[in-house]
C-alpha cells in the first residue's frame, strides 16, 4: 500500500474548511457552503479504503485538477452522458483527475474539455475504466489535451464501454503497462484513437475506431524506461474511415502518422491481429513497420526497432489505401499508380536476420500485400506473399481476476 499523497490544491483545500470551521460556534445557524468542486475534492482527500464517491447528475464545473492517492476507491457518476465533470474553465492543474492508487474504479461518468490529460492513472495495479467518456467538445485541436484515458506504467487494466474523443495524443492509451484489456470501446476524433505503447501482454477487441488519424496503435519507442513491447492481441474490432488530419501538437511522436491509417504496428513483437474489419482508411488499412524505417535514428543501446513474429490472419478488408501517405509507401504510390494493398510492410531486418516467421499472413493469405524493401522504390518492392505463407502459435486471452461476469 502506498502512502497517500498530499497534493497542493487538496490541501488547500482542507485547510481553508478546516480554518472555517475552527473556533466556530457549533449551534451558530449559517456555516460556509463547500462549492461541489471543493466538495468532490474534500471527499478525495479524506476518502478511505473501499469507500464509492458518487457524481451525480448534471454538469459540473471544475477549475482545478482532482487527485486521489487511496487504495480501493470507487468513483460512480450516473451515466457518461449524465454526470459530467466539466474543465471548460480550468485555472490550474495539469489533468482532470489524477489517480495514483490501487484497487480503483471509476464508472459511469464524463470528463470534459480539460487543459491537459483527462484521466490519468499512474503507478497503480487493479484499475477498472468503465463507461467513462472523455472530451474535447471543439472538436479536434492541437491544443486539446494530449491523452483521453491514460493509465501509465499500471498494471491488470479493464477499460471496457468507454469513449474518448478529441485527444491531441491518444484518445485510449495504456503505455509502459502489463495485463491489459481494453474492450466495446470508441475512439473517435483523436489522432491515435487507441494506442497501446511500450506495453506487454494487452487484448484489445470489440472496440471502433474511426474519424481518427490512426485508429490503433501499437507502438515500442526507445529512451522509455520500460520497453519490450509484446503480446499484443487486435480482434473483432472495426477500424473504418480513420481520415482526420494529424492534429497532434509539434514534436508530438504521433506526429509522424499520416492521416488514413488503420492499424500500426511499429517495432513490437509477438502480436496478433485476426478477425477485424478493416475499411476505407485512405493511407493503408494495415501497416507494420521498424522504427528505423525511413532513416530514423536510436540513441538507445537497449531499445530493438525491429517488429518480429506478427501473426495477422483472417480480417475483412475493404476500399482504403487511395492516398498513400507515409513517406516511403508515397515514394512507391508515385512511381507505381497503384493504390496501397491491404496490408504493408516496411521490409527492413535486422542485420543478419531472417525473414522467416517474421510477418506471418497465414498458411494461405488471400489478402494483398507489399513488403517496401525497405526504400520504396519499386524495384526493391514485392507483392508476393508466399514468403508470409505462415502461421505463429496463437497468443493467449488475457484473464484478470478484477473481471468478473458481473462487472459487464
Amino acid at each position: 500500500m502506498r502512502t497517500p499523497k498530499m497534493y497542493g490544491l487538496a490541501l488547500s483545500v482542507a485547510l481553508s474548511v478546516n480554518a472555517c470551521n475552527e473556533g466556530s460556534d457549533p449551534g451558530a445557524a449559517s456555516q460556509p457552503e463547500l462549492s461541489f468542486e471543493e466538495s468532490l475534492q474534500l471527499q478525495l482527500i479524506k476518502a478511505q479504503p473501499g469507500d464509492t464517491i458518487e457524481i451525480p447528475s448534471g454538469r459540473h464545473e471544475m477549475t482545478r485538477s482532482l487527485s486521489l492517492s487511496v487504495p480501493g476507491v470507487t468513483i460512480r457518476g450516473a451515466g457518461m452522458d449524465r454526470s459530467i465533470l466539466s474543465f471548460s474553465g480550468q485555472l490550474q492543474g495539469a489533468e482532470g483527475l489524477l489517480v495514483t492508487a490501487d484497487d480503483f474504479v471509476i464508472e459511469d461518468l464524463a470528463i470534459e474539455n480539460t487543459i491537459g490529460d483527462a484521466l490519468k492513472i499512474n503507478e497503480s495495479t487493479n484499475v477498472i475504466i468503465r463507461r467513462v467518456r472523455t472530451e474535447w467538445t471543439n472538436g479536434p485541436d492541437p491544443e486539446n489535451g494530449a491523452y483521453g484515458i491514460y493509465p501509465v506504467q499500471s498494471s491488470h487494466i479493464l477499460i471496457d464501454s468507454s469513449v474518448a474523443i478529441g485527444a491531441a495524443d491518444a484518445g485510449i492509451y495504456v503505455g509502459q503497462s502489463s495485463q491489459i484489456i481494453v474492450r466495446n470501446s470508441r475512439a473517435e476524433y483523436n489522432v491515435a484513437g487507441i494506442e497501446i505503447e511500450n506495453s506487454t501482454f494487452a487484448d484489445v477487441y470489440d472496440n471502433v475506431a474511426t474519424n481518427n488519424t490512426g485508429g490503433i496503435l501499437v507502438f515500442d519507442l526507445p529512451n522509455l524506461e520500460i520497453q519490450g513491447g509484446q503480446g499484443t492481441r487486435v480482434f473483432h474490432n472495426t477500424v473504418y474511415e480513420n481520415n482526420t488530419a494529424n492534429f497532434a501538437p509539434e514534436g508530438a511522436i504521433v506526429g509522424n502518422v499520416p492521416a488514413g491509417t488503420g492499424l500500426l504496428i511499429l517495432a513490437n513483437d509477438n502480436i496478433e491481429v485476426f478477425e477485424n474489419t478493416f475499411r476505407d482508411n485512405n493511407n493503408v488499412n494495415l501497416m507494420v513497420y521498424s522504427f528505423v524505417l525511413g532513416g530514423r535514428s536510436i540513441d538507445d543501446p537497449n531499445y530493438d526497432p525491429y517488429p518480429e513474429q506478427i501473426y495477422i490472419h483472417d480480417n475483412q478488408y475493404k476500399g482504403g489505401g487511395t492516398e498513400p501517405a507515409h513517406a516511403l509507401l508515397a515514394k512507391w504510390h508515385a512511381a507505381t499508380g497503384n493504390h496501397s494493398p491491404d496490408i504493408v510492410w516496411g521490409g527492413l531486418i535486422r542485420a543478419g536476420g531472417s525473414t522467416e516467421n517474421l510477418i506471418c499472413l497465414g498458411e494461405a493469405p488471400s489478402q494483398t500485400f507489399l513488403n517496401l524493401g525497405g526504400t520504396g522504390n519499386p524495384e526493391d518492392t514485392s507483392t508476393d506473399t508466399e514468403p508470409h505463407a505462415c502461421s505463429l502459435p496463437r497468443l493467449e486471452p488475457i484473464k484478470l481476476a478484477l473481471d468478473s461476469p458481473g462487472d459487464d
